[in-house]
């Protein structure tokens, strides 16, 4: 058995080790677990930072595939966040049951959809129906989006980093200027809007710049606000109320830009987005005895919240899969009842788990890994990683990447403020996602592959620290064009 810690909180990881090793010793010795079964044991000690999480205290993860070894690679996650001696037998009991190779599908379970790759996943239709109907749920929940995020506001709305952001720009501008280079119409590009407060924030600071040194170029820009909800983008513009006449708004998909501004190839001078890569749709992968992995997702409900569920709403519990699909069709109108179709939602999303499971990569369509990658690629990239390791593919996030790149103008520069892995050793070290923030998903976006995609695409990719806020868990990733 191999007994992995994954984060540093010292007195949480002494005491739940001891424990989880006793535990699993007196059920080997019980004979509920197999010796060969124990003998591969991974266990996973993890310290999960997220309130709000897709998993239980223990879950089990297990390998399938057409090896006809079913149940003989077996991760357990223990989260030492939840961790109670009174019920750590009685999780782990239930886990391997559930895991089992004979077993029926487990009884703590209600499915709603079968097993596929974590972007494929219902649980990202849930992501999307909170960004669109955003404004329901902050009025069912009493509070806005930024209140949910650490510290109760967006990194990106801090005033002095905003400022030196708009000086890095002019400097820009002003060095084109005096190389005949600067063009007659200055293209920036914001996905991601939000409430527009960084917008405003951006070209107030930029406009008395530009008084102060009269330059001019405030009347030349073309600030574009883009974002993937029309609901948002009318939200954002009474902060911008000022600066209209040199703004433009945009739905726009964050996977694509390049899709909806192929006008503009090579013609914007600077890209911004804050918070958007953690939100796209990613998926995991791991490696295990030197096989790659795709790590699998189940969405379901634990029997015990689906059957309050579905009596608090007079279901067969049988029926909470397919109302969760007219949910997600729909949206909270489905059940003709606005306040209680609010309810369901966020009742299920509470409640909704993802159980897991190892399918060989070598195993499937070519088509699983993200354009570009294939599996000998993926093992290039992570040859002087940990052995064994399990890592984010960010899917989305280097779909984003590869797809806004085009549109940058020679000079000009994408400039993303996120939280980012950038050394594939520190997914050793944490957890770091899925976790949830009211109705959206939060996760860590693995910087180290995003590095690869840029260099293959010509630009290299620079990770600085945020200092303006302390204690700040998000970098910015910057971009320079080679030579």
């Amino acid at each position: 058995m191999i007994l992995q810690v994954n984060h540093s909180q010292k007195s949480s990881a002494a005491s739940a080790a001891a424990e989880v090793i006793q535990t699993l010793c007196t059920l080997l010795e019980e004979d509920h677990l197999e010796p060969k079964q124990f003998a591969r044991l991974r266990v996973h000690l993890d310290w999960i930072q997220y309130k709000n999480n897709f998993r239980e205290s223990v879950a089990i993860v297990k390998q399938s595939g057409s090896s006809g070894e079913d149940h003989a690679l077996w991760d357990i996650h223990v989260n030492t966040r939840q961790l109670s001696s009174d019920t750590l037998r009685a999780h782990v009991l239930r886990a391997i049951a559930c895991a089992a190779p004979t077993a029926a599908p487990c009884e703590n379970h209600v499915p709603l959809e079968d097993f596929r790759s974590f972007r494929s996943s219902i649980a990202w239709d849930f992501n999307r129906l909170y960004w669109h109907k955003l404004a329901d749920w902050e009025k069912a929940t009493g509070r806005g989006y930024e209140q949910a995020l650490p510290g109760g506001k967006s990194d990106a709305n801090h005033p002095e980093a905003v400022a030196h952001g708009v000086a890095d720009f002019w400097t820009l501008l002003k060095d084109l200027e005096s190389h005949h280079q600067l063009p007659p119409e200055i293209f920036l590009l914001e996905i991601g809007v939000g409430l527009g407060t960084r917008c405003k924030l951006w070209l107030d600071s930029f406009r008395t710049l530009d008084r102060e040194r009269g330059t001019n170029y405030y009347p030349r820009l073309k600030f574009l606000l883009a974002d993937y909800s029309l609901a948002t983008l009318e939200r954002s513009r009474p902060a911008v109320g000022e600066h209209l006449d040199v703004c433009s708004f945009l739905v726009l998909d964050a996977l694509n830009p390049l899709k909806t501004l192929s006008f503009l190839r090579h013609k914007i001078l600077h890209i911004h987005l804050t918070n958007v890569y953690d939100n796209l749709p990613d998926e995991e992968i791991a490696r295990r005895e030197g096989r790659l992995y795709l790590v699998e997702v189940r969405a379901y409900l634990p029997t015990v919240d689906a059957r309050r569920i579905a009596d608090s709403f007079a279901l067969p519990i049988t029926d909470l899969r397919k109302q969760v699909q007219r949910l997600l069709e729909v949206g909270p109108d489905f059940l003709n009842d606005h306040p209680r179709g609010m309810t369901f939602w966020q009742d299920i999303w509470a409640a909704l788990r993802l159980e897991e499971r190892l399918a060989p990569l070598d195993e499937l369509s070519a088509d699983v890994l993200p354009e570009g990658w294939n599996v000998a690629r993926l093992e290039e990239v992570l040859q002087d990683a940990p052995s064994d390791l399990r890592v984010h593919l960010s899917t989305g996030a280097m779909e984003s990447f590869r797809n806004t790149l085009p549109l940058l103008r020679p000079r000009g520069y994408l400039q993303v403020q996120d939280i980012f892995v950038t050394d594939l050793n520190d997914y050793r070290m944490g957890f770091y996602g899925p976790g949830k923030l009211d109705g959206s998903i939060v996760n860590w976006v693995n910087g180290a592959f995003l590095r690869e995609t840029a260099e293959r695409a010509g630009y290299d990719v620079h990770f600085a620290p945020f200092h303006y806020r302390p204690g700040s868990r998000t970098s910015v990733l910057y971009t320079t064009q080679r030579e």
